[in-house]
């Protein structure tokens, strides 16, 4: 993520508010040539050098990065914000079997979105989500065959 592109800037901070946690704040002072930072992960830092690089990195995303980042730039014509919301999607867990009466039943574990199952041939089947409280939501479709 990269802030405002400005001229002459005596600071820069990034406010990092997750949907889960507390804030994290990175900030570089120009004239002092110092950075501080406030609740950050190691994951979160800075891309490059403060100094001539504003832009954040974070390594590793994950769910618990997920929230709104907010870069504001400062110099003589004032302050200069640029906001970014990051959502992070993630690939399902899969599973395919057969329940106790033969029938094939395609089970997908995922975080966001919840996952979409299809069969091909079409069938009459029905899925059935189930959300739980580490956020993942289940998904359940069982093949309604018609004949063998």
């Amino acid at each position: 993520m990269t802030c405002p592109y400005k001229t002459n800037i005596t600071t820069v901070t990034w406010k990092i508010n997750p949907k889960t946690g507390g804030q994290c704040i990175l900030a570089y002072q120009m004239n002092l040539n110092r950075t501080e930072r406030s609740n950050c992960s190691d994951r979160i830092n800075w891309r490059s050098r403060p100094h001539w690089d504003r832009a954040l990195e974070i390594q590793q995303v994950g769910m618990a990065n997920e929230g709104n980042y907010t870069c504001e730039v400062v110099n003589a014509d004032g302050n200069f914000h640029d906001v970014y919301h990051l959502t992070v999607l993630a690939a399902p867990r899969m599973a395919l079997y057969c329940d106790d009466h033969g029938n094939p039943v395609c089970e997908a574990e995922t975080v966001k979105p919840a996952a979409e199952i299809s069969w091909v041939p079409e069938s009459n089947s029905t899925p059935t989500a189930d959300s739980h409280d580490n956020g993942t939501v289940t998904v359940v479709s069982r093949l309604a065959a018609h004949s063998t």
